[in-house]
């Protein structure tokens, strides 16, 4: 999953970004109210960590601005204040969730989990293309049922082709989405990882699912790739 963090603390900023990292998360970080907006406005979120008290524009206007342009994506605010009056100000701004600092980042952890298992379940709670199946809340993988083991960037990539079947995703997109966007495009980071995925997924199987468009990107499908 593709995470935004909005925090103008760098130390709080980086310690959060290493643990989702290490949970298989691309993520980027904003140290400021407009520019956090602004990445979240051009770029497709699957959640975005805001801290309340931002240089700029603060997290409670940042978030009601998104929801007024139609930006949906589930938003877990951060901030220093813990009263009512806080929370259910930044709950009527738009937000989904609510956590005071300090925190613990199991705490935290399970907060991201929560809302990022609600945003799968409203869209499809297992993923399928032929006979590969994913489970988001689980984070399952099997074909044709038996389970595969996948380490935790393998899964990230997977889920992300998975969400994407059928269409050609450039190496810019992949390490956008899968890593961050600071992701080299010229690193051979995510052709090793592919060839690691097609190991898994299709050795043994009739059918290759995973195909390289040499040029474009990779596909994920069970019909004839294009020339």
């Amino acid at each position: 999953m593709k995470i935004l963090v909005v925090e103008d603390e760098e130390r709080v900023a980086h310690f959060i970004q290493k643990g989702l990292k290490e949970e298989g998360h691309a993520v980027d970080i904003s140290y400021d109210g407009e520019d956090g907006e602004f990445l979240a406005e051009v770029n497709d979120y699957d959640l975005i960590i805001l801290d309340l008290m931002l240089p700029k524009k603060n997290g409670l206007v940042v978030c009601r601005e998104l929801r007024a342009s139609g930006v949906s994506t589930p938003v877990l605010m951060l901030t220093a204040r813990d009263s009512v009056e806080d929370k259910v100000r930044g709950l009527d701004a738009g937000a989904d969730d609510y956590l005071a600092k300090p925190f613990a980042f199991e705490e935290l952890l399970a907060r991201v989990r929560a809302l990022l298992r609600r945003k799968s379940e409203s869209k499809s709670p297992v993923l399928k293309v032929a006979d590969l199946e994913l489970d988001p809340i689980s984070r399952r993988v099997s074909r044709q049922g038996s389970s595969i083991r996948l380490t935790t960037k393998e899964y990230a990539l997977l889920e992300y082709l998975m969400r994407n079947p059928g269409k050609v995703l450039s190496r810019t997109l992949i390490g956008e989405h899968v890593w961050d966007m600071n992701f080299d495009p010229e690193s051979n980071v995510i052709d090793v990882y592919i060839s690691h995925l097609r190991s898994k997924i299709d050795k043994g199987f009739d059918v290759s699912l995973l195909h390289t468009l040499r040029g474009q990107g990779y596909l994920l499908t069970d019909d004839t790739p294009p020339a």
